[in-house]
């Protein structure tokens, strides 16, 4: 593959033993999408917010509403350089520009903003508004998709994985709502890959013998693991190597 350009409910945390416990006292495509909001640098809207979520804040009068959603993005970039665990309540609300008592209102727990984070991603996957996950309506759309996240692991000199990937790493067997979460993320996935393959073989450009599903799941588990070694390794010919594979993979299929 050669690189081209161009072509909410919260729910508590149940337990203090997960990596989400950090309790608080309440005292009081998609183009990308700026990278800042009113003075503070969101270096991962565009990947967290789906379009629809941008313009709204972006065009929204509420302060609540901007203040959550600024919060929202800045935990996913702190979530994505360093993990839920070892992030702070502290350093997410000076990122995204708010005090702790305005972060508060929002969110009881550092549990309930990472589970916003994870159905924020979500929302960008169903919709197809987010970075990684843009319109797929063709095989030129799919290649878009693999060179869009070589190019963002690029960005960041390959030192982060995926973002979905870092938060599942960390879960417990006490974390069984954002375990729900992630697995809602991850069948979004996957479901928009076989989607497009039945599309494709309803119109005679996909081989009959192709198994959509099994395809969608290979697709899944392959970037995962392709992501987690490209940040090991440091080494974007590694993870670009696999993406090639794995889209010759994919094109043997097609009629």
């Amino acid at each position: 593959m050669t690189r081209k350009k161009g072509g909410i409910e919260i729910r508590p945390v149940r337990s203090s033993s997960t990596i989400y416990e950090q309790k608080m006292v309440v005292h009081t495509n998609p183009s990308r999408a700026p990278s800042s909001l009113d003075g503070v640098s969101l270096p991962l809207l565009s990947l967290v917010l789906p379009g629809s979520l941008w313009h709204l804040m972006k065009r929204s009068t509420a302060p609540l509403v901007k203040s959550r959603l600024r919060i929202v993005s800045a935990a996913a970039d702190i979530f994505h350089k360093k993990g839920v665990r070892t992030a702070h309540i502290g350093e997410i609300a000076k990122a995204a520009g708010v005090t702790r008592q305005q972060l508060y209102h929002h969110f009881r727990t550092k549990g309930d903003i990472a589970e916003e984070v994870v159905r924020a991603y979500l929302a960008g996957i169903k919709t197809g508004t987010s970075r990684l996950h843009g319109r797929l309506e063709s095989w030129s759309d799919l290649k878009r998709i693999f060179i869009a996240h070589i190019e963002l692991f690029e960005e960041f000199q390959m030192r982060r994985g995926c973002p979905l990937g870092i938060i599942a790493n960390e879960l417990t067997e006490e974390d069984e709502t954002i375990r729900q979460d992630l697995n809602l993320v991850f069948e979004a996935l996957k479901e928009r890959i076989a989607t497009f393959l039945k599309k494709e073989k309803s119109e005679a450009r996909l081989v009959p013998t192709a198994d959509e599903e099994q395809l969608a799941h290979l697709y899944v588990a392959t970037m995962q693991g392709a992501m987690l070694i490209g940040k090991v390794r440091r080494d974007s010919h590694t993870i670009k190597g696999i993406f090639e594979d794995l889209w010759r993979h994919f094109s043997r299929y097609k009629a």
